[in-house]
C-alpha cells in the first residue's frame, strides 16, 4: 500500500506541475496513474474471490448470489474509478450521472437476492 500511496503521490506532484504548462498532460497522468493503481488492485481481487469461494463452502450460500456479489463489488470500482477521473477533469455533471447509473445497476442486479429475501421472511411468517 505504502508503493501505491507513493506513486499516487508522484503522479500528483507531476500533474500539478503539467498544470501550469500543458494542462492536457495533466490529465493524462492522472488517468495513467488511476489506471495503474486499478491494475494493482485488481491483482488484490483474486485474494478476495478465494475468500468469498471458502465462505460459500462453510455457509453453502448459493453460487448465483456469489456471482451477483462479485458484479456488484465490480460495478462499485468501475463506478467510482471513472467518477472520480470525470471530477478531477472538471465534469461535475457526468460524474454525477455516472454515479447515478452505477447505483440503479447495483440496484437492478440485487433485485433476486432481494426477492429471495422477502420470500425467506414471507415463508417465516406463513409457517406461524
Amino acid at each position: 500500500m505504502v508503493q501505491i500511496a507513493v506513486i499516487g503521490i508522484i503522479a500528483i506532484t507531476l500533474a500539478i506541475i503539467f498544470k501550469k504548462g500543458k494542462e492536457e498532460y495533466s490529465l493524462y497522468i492522472s488517468i495513467a496513474a488511476c489506471f495503474f493503481i486499478l491494475l494493482w488492485g485488481i491483482s488484490k481481487l483474486e485474494v478476495i474471490l478465494d475468500a468469498i469461494n471458502q465462505l460459500q463452502g462453510y455457509i453453502h450460500i448459493n453460487k448465483a448470489y456469489v456471482g451477483i456479489l462479485t458484479k456488484i463489488i465490480g460495478i462499485t470500482y468501475v463506478t467510482e474509478i471513472s467518477s472520480s477521473l470525470c471530477k478531477d477533469s472538471g465534469y461535475q455533471a457526468i460524474a454525477e450521472q455516472i454515479e447515478l447509473v452505477g447505483k440503479l445497476t447495483i440496484l437492478a442486479i440485487s433485485m433476486p437476492i432481494m426477492l429471495a429475501l422477502l420470500e425467506t421472511i414471507n415463508s417465516l411468517l406463513t409457517v406461524q
